[in-house]
């Protein structure tokens, strides 16, 4: 079904198209994320079990493929590092001349040089992000995530040092309970529905349409929302959808990726009062700290993109099908990427 604006709303509420059958318009097929099946999952229910995963899922893959590691100053990649082969191309992004977030860029050189990975760095800036954007979005059928540009730009160097499949901790936070502050309380469903809304399109489109009916599934009687299973059946699929993208639009030999966090799962229910406590990724925690018990447990952080630097001067959209007049000053940096991103998107295609 083609329907423009129901595709519009659902990428600013999102960042991807919810349903299936919907597209911007006729002859247009957005792509979908590629999961790993459940049935194959390992179960684990400690840190040395994830421990032995890791080294199991790593020593079937090795030998066939070479595999590059996009590695961050976080512990979950630097977790994957501690399993892989000494002599892996590792991958970690160094934006605006290395000014931004340095302080994650100098712990993944310490996690590379401890077992002994070779390091690469990934340069990225406004040109990069505008080199890749279009075909992101060609191949995608549909504006795309501000990350998508610098995962692909990692994915084409890698190609050149020889790099046939990525390994990335995609999973994570999902199956370990990273996401700390949507696990931080049982929610009403109207608040879960401001939360988890990245943008509402009610705010900056003339023509917005609901998306309550992504979340009505997952209401409960007593005006609660359940929201471990929004994040399993919906949320997740955002997030595996925008390396997916760019590790197929950048023609990596093996795609999507390889990502031993996914490919296992927890044999028991998450420990909700550790996460609130302010123990996240209790499990990721333990293990990081056997593999480097010289460091500190690294400060939970979204994969870095300079947004705020990016569209500090940004004037807002000027198609029809934005409000006119919006003020600019209210809206994040990864709300302004999605403004400009969607009219670029609208630009090329109508």
């Amino acid at each position: 079904m083609i329907d423009k604006n129901f595709c519009m709303s659902s990428y600013l509420t999102f960042r991807c198209i919810v349903k299936n059958d919907m597209e911007f318009k006729e002859g247009m097929y957005h792509s979908k994320d590629i999961s790993y099946p459940d049935d194959k999952k390992i179960e684990v229910k400690t840190a040395d079990d994830i421990a032995r995963a890791y080294k199991k899922l790593f020593e079937e893959k090795e030998n066939d493929v070479k595999l590059g590691l996009m590695l961050s100053g976080g512990m979950d990649s630097a977790c994957l590092a501690a399993f892989m082969k000494p002599g892996t191309d590792a991958y970690t992004f160094r934006f605006i001349g290395g000014a931004f977030r340095s302080d994650d860029m100098r712990r993944a050189e310490q996690f590379a040089e401890k077992y002994k990975l070779n390091l690469h760095y990934v340069d990225v800036n406004w040109d990069v992000c505008e080199r890749n954007v279009d075909v992101l979005m060609a191949k995608k059928g549909a504006p795309v995530h501000p990350i998508e540009p610098q995962v692909m730009e990692a994915a084409l160097q890698a190609q050149q040092d020889g790099v046939e499949m990525m390994v990335v901790a995609d999973g994570s936070d999902l199956v370990f309970g990273g996401m700390d502050k949507m696990l931080s309380r049982d929610w009403d469903y109207d608040e879960w529905i401001k939360f988890l809304t990245f943008l509402d399109p009610k705010e900056v489109l003339n023509e917005p349409v609901s998306m309550d009916f992504a979340f009505s599934p997952y209401k409960l009687p007593n005006g609660k929302i359940d929201y471990m299973r929004f994040m399993d059946e919906v949320f997740a699929h955002e997030s595996n959808g925008v390396f997916c993208n760019a590790f197929i639009t950048a023609k990596m030999k093996y795609t999507p990726y390889y990502d031993p966090s996914g490919m296992v799962k927890m044999a028991e229910p998450l420990d909700l009062q550790r996460i609130r406590n302010g123990e996240s990724k209790y499990l990721i925690r333990e293990l990081f700290h056997k593999c480097y018990p010289e460091f500190s447990i690294p400060e939970k952080v979204p994969m870095p993109r300079p947004v705020d630097y990016y569209f500090k001067d940004y004037k807002g959209p000027t198609r029809p099908e934005f409000k006119h007049g919006l003020d600019m000053t209210k809206f994040t940096g990864n709300q302004k990427w999605q403004m400009w991103c969607l009219e670029r998107f609208l630009n090329i295609y109508f």
